[in-house]
């Protein structure tokens, strides 16, 4: 399991995908159940909610980071594909209307933004991640990955909105998402350097 396949409300929740945890080239041997006992173990959270999919070209089999991401303890932004033709716009309806339904601990429902994905970057015949969930929040501000498209103003307007403390930060990620993720997955997994 790495970094990107869970995001935390920081009040006991976490929350995760189907078809990146319950893959079987994970953890065959657990089931959900199982798998949300070692979650809740591990993290100390209290509930772990699990939507179905993951977007197209993602190599992780569906991190979190690329799809919905808590901006606070009863808010996520979640990832929607405008365009009926693509292959993410029926998954991600999908996971919305899973959103939708899901309640906290404390039975408060989510409060869900709605975030458009930027428009399909191929890159040697291959689709790529883009998505604008994958930013990274840091103390004071967001770095929000953009891709050259007219859809990275409307995607920075929207994350400003739900982080309205912090200064949202646009950076050009058409390069680093060649490498298969953009600034949540570059900031995950990083060696203590004394």
């Amino acid at each position: 399991m790495e970094g990107g396949s869970v995001d935390f409300n920081g009040k006991g929740t976490l929350i995760t995908s189907e078809s990146c945890l319950l893959n079987k080239n994970r953890n065959p041997h657990l089931n959900q159940s199982e798998i949300e006992e070692c979650l809740s173990a591990y993290y100390g959270v209290d509930q772990v909610l699990w939507v179905k999919d993951g977007i197209v070209g993602d190599d992780t089999d569906g991190h979190i980071d690329d799809t919905v991401r808590f901006v606070n303890a009863d808010t996520v932004i979640a990832a929607v594909e405008e365009k009926r033709s693509d292959e993410n716009y029926k998954l991600l309806r999908q996971n919305l209307r899973e959103l939708s339904t899901m309640r906290l601990a404390d039975g408060k429902q989510l409060n869900i933004i709605e975030l458009p994905m930027p428009d399909k970057i191929i890159f040697e015949e291959q689709r790529l991640p883009a998505s604008y969930a994958n930013f990274y929040i840091a103390n004071a501000l967001v770095v929000v990955p953009t891709y050259r498209s007219p859809k990275d103003e409307k995607a920075i307007r929207i994350i400003q909105e739900a982080f309205p403390n912090r200064q949202v930060i646009g950076i050009d990620s058409t390069d680093i998402i060649w490498g298969l993720g953009s600034f949540h997955c570059l900031s995950q997994q990083e060696p203590l350097v004394r």
